[in-house]
């Protein structure tokens, strides 16, 4: 049986989560900003209305914020993480083929009849995530995932559709292919843009009705895959099953400058466990680690960058040997007097732990299945109680000075104890 995708998409979904427990900000202005409070990663509708801009550092529209009274957060990824899996539990109880695309979007197949109507399904569907997560989503249909694209941003900006906008089967879907900039079309990106206004090509439309030849040599096939798709035709299949990543990277700027060595290390090795405890989350293990640190680029007591890169004895999710491997990049690449600004782990080679390649020349059993029940018990403790519930030795409860600066950050709501909502009531007498 043929089948429609249908794109869920949260609605400015930082933002939404933010006011998810504190419905006094519907309908005000709110921006979320990016690590150490820099630059502005998210905004409502009423925050775009008044011309911030995404991605603009904070200082520059501050005035903006003072003015019309923008309620300004910092990233609460605890947060946002939760309230995704919980839209996406909705969708999975649902449907049966479910993709999940990023922390905000899935895709989902849906059959094609005619007595079966799609735009109510999907319009139940849409409330039953509001009820029960809370949070408000746009849902596009079409026949093709790109379509589908389209189909979203026509669901979230154009309020006369409530929501959901059907594309699959729509007549006028050459009209709505003429008001989309190509540049708004998935998988298009900046430079391919500038080769397509360069043959004129300025819409959707105008890409669907391109030279297949043409955009086969321009765009490559991915550029002709896209065409296609626009065109109804499906090149893009449904993932139900997530693939293995092609690396995992943990990277932060400090929040202040970091000189000595020490809280390097203890830097280092927070960012090695939280990377090694997402290899164990995607069941995934890594033979290759590279170390990178930086300063300022324009630091003027001494500008510094540079990266080491290890290749372990064989893959592994083992968090000691991936924090033993951390320590011998680190002493290569430490520089007495360097103001560290930002430092990072980034771990290659990836592969799914069942099918290790063993080592011919080792005779020993590799530690990982010696340390795996450790691995494992650690990672159920810290799932139930918080992240750094128990931390490797070198690390300390107190305030790191390399901690990122968060100075607006809402409470983790639905993920620590310490910090769950609180109910009061008025005396009845």
């Amino acid at each position: 049986m043929k089948k429609v995708f249908a794109l869920i998409d949260c609605n400015n979904f930082y933002a939404s989560c933010e006011r998810l427990f504190r419905p006094e900000l519907n309908g005000q202005p709110v921006v979320v900003l990016s690590s150490n409070d820099g630059c502005i990663v998210a905004r409502s509708n009423e925050a775009k209305v008044l011309g911030i801009p995404m991605g603009e550092p904070l200082f520059k529209v501050k005035h903006l914020i003072t003015r019309n009274n923008v309620h300004v957060f910092s990233s609460n990824y605890a947060l946002y993480g939760d309230l995704s899996h919980r839209v996406m539990d909705v969708l999975r109880q649902m449907e049966a083929d479910v993709e999940v695309y990023s922390i905000d979007e899935a895709f989902i197949s849906l059959p094609v009849t005619k007595v079966w109507n799609r735009i109510k399904y999907a319009a139940e569907l849409r409330e039953k995530i509001r009820k029960q997560v809370g949070i408000p989503v746009s849902i596009g249909i079409a026949t093709t995932k790109t379509l589908a694209k389209i189909a979203n941003r026509v669901a979230k900006k154009e309020a006369q559709f409530n929501g959901v906008f059907d594309l699959a089967g729509n007549s006028q879907i050459d009209q709505v292919l003429e008001k989309t900039d190509v540049n708004d079309v998935w998988g298009i990106g900046r430079r391919s843009t500038e080769k397509l206004n360069n043959r004129r090509i300025y819409t959707a439309l105008d890409l669907k009705r391109a030279d297949e030849a043409w955009v086969r040599k321009q765009l490559t096939v991915v550029g002709a895959r896209t065409a296609m798709e626009l065109n109804g035709i499906s090149c893009i299949s449904l993932e139900n099953a997530p693939s293995c990543p092609k690396s995992i990277i943990t990277s932060r700027s400090f929040g202040h400058p970091i000189t000595d060595l020490d809280n390097l290390r203890e830097a280092v090795i927070s960012y090695v466990s939280i990377a090694g405890e997402k290899l164990r989350k995607q069941g995934v293990e890594a033979d290759t680690l590279n170390l990178f640190v930086t300063t300022r680029p324009f630091d003027e007591q001494a500008s510094y960058s540079n990266n080491q890169t290890i290749t372990l004895r064989q893959p592994t999710s083992s968090t000691p040997e991936l924090i033993t491997a951390a320590m011998q990049c680190l002493k290569s690449l430490y520089r007495p007097g360097c103001r560290y600004r930002k430092i990072g782990v980034m771990l290659a080679g990836i592969t799914n732990h069942r099918y290790r390649q063993q080592d011919l020349f080792s005779f020993s059993q590799p530690t990982v299945k010696e340390d795996k029940p450790l691995m494992t018990a650690l990672d159920k403790i810290n799932d139930k109680w918080g992240r750094c519930t128990i931390q490797y030795g070198i690390t300390t409860a107190e305030d790191k000075p390399w901690s990122m600066q968060q100075t607006r950050k809402s409470p983790a709501y639905t993920t620590n104890w310490l910090e769950l909502p609180v109910v009061k009531t008025a005396s009845l007498s």
